[in-house]
């Protein structure tokens, strides 16, 4: 078993850890009022799971592998100064503006609304800055649907577009896809990887405890999105920067998946993560429109923010 791809990811800017509370001492805060807690995340082959989401789940699995991995790494590196596209943040939420989400079976609206309601949610709860400004950025790789197409995942103009590589709970590949801690397991036989020796053991590809960034999470928004803000030397804390890389992988921060491949401080790790999840699922509320003119109110404080941690002005995308 080895992997080199810890080498080949850009590491994070050695910015010292912002927080100065522990995750522990947060307190917990459902923004959204109209569902209850146990309503949200509803993942089953009924009337209750849009087809949309149904659909999405059986592409992820069937094609999210080694080699999709591979190939997209190299599609959207930032290495030796490569990028798609410059432009600064508020022109990135402009192409957002119409994208929708669909491997989300909680709103069914643009996903600039979902960043604004995370945002606000951490903001009203009174955490640090920096937490209200990942809110504010942390889906925004989808933008990829910029420069992909639906034979990779990535069709964002598409009524009902493949969005398998853009967005969805996120699975380790290199190795087997533990049916215990993902949705729709039934799917799992569709992925060529698990018929594979190389790839589907326990450990696959990995080393025992190799460490949470040594892993090949299923490409999509989260890992893009931790490589541009790496390219462009922002200056958000670590906590951050693993928020927006991990928010997505479900199996391991909400099902306790992969603990034979974490390292002691990957469970520290885990906790920011985890509270940062409870914003990004808990203020989904499609009643809570906060575009127009709340939008203009609101902009001044974020831009602040922007500037702040290095993300004013033109960026690499």
């Amino acid at each position: 078993m080895s992997s080199t791809h810890a080498q080949d990811i850009p590491c994070a800017p050695m910015i010292p850890s912002a927080p100065t509370v522990p995750p522990s001492s947060y307190q917990e805060i459902l923004t959204n009022t109209t569902k209850g807690i146990d309503e949200f995340r509803t993942y089953t082959r009924d009337e209750d799971t849009p087809d949309r989401v149904v659909e999405h789940y059986r592409d992820m699995r069937a094609y999210q592998t080694v080699e999709f991995y591979d190939r997209m790494e190299k599609k959207y590196s930032f290495e030796n100064g490569t990028y798609r596209k410059l432009m600064t943040i508020e022109e990135a939420f402009v192409e957002l503006e119409n994208y929708i989400d669909a491997s989300d079976p909680d709103l069914d609206l643009p996903n600039l609304l979902h960043l604004l309601q995370t945002a606000e949610g951490i903001r009203k709860a009174q955490h640090p800055d920096w937490l209200q400004l990942t809110g504010l950025i942390h889906d925004m790789g989808k933008i990829m649907f910029l420069w992909g197409d639906a034979h990779d995942g990535q069709d964002g103009y598409s009524t009902n577009g493949k969005q398998w590589a853009l967005g969805g709970d996120t699975f380790v590949v290199g190795c087997r896809i533990p049916d215990e801690a993902v949705v729709f397991p039934e799917f799992n036989t569709l992925n060529p990887d698990m018929h594979d020796p190389r790839y589907n053991t326990i450990y696959g590809i990995y080393e025992p405890h190799c460490g949470l960034d040594a892993l090949k999470f299923a490409w999509g928004h989260d890992e893009y999105m931790y490589r541009m803000l790496v390219a462009n030397d922002c200056k958000l804390p670590r906590e951050a920067l693993d928020m927006i890389r991990y928010h997505s992988a479900y199996p391991w921060h909400d099902k306790g998946a992969y603990t034979h491949l974490m390292k002691e401080e990957d469970k520290e790790r885990m906790k920011w993560v985890q509270l940062f999840n409870k914003f990004d699922l808990y203020t989904k509320d499609g009643g809570n429109d906060l575009r127009g003119e709340k939008l203009k109110d609101l902009w001044p404080h974020y831009q602040g923010l922007l500037e702040k941690y290095g993300l004013s002005g033109k960026l690499k995308w």
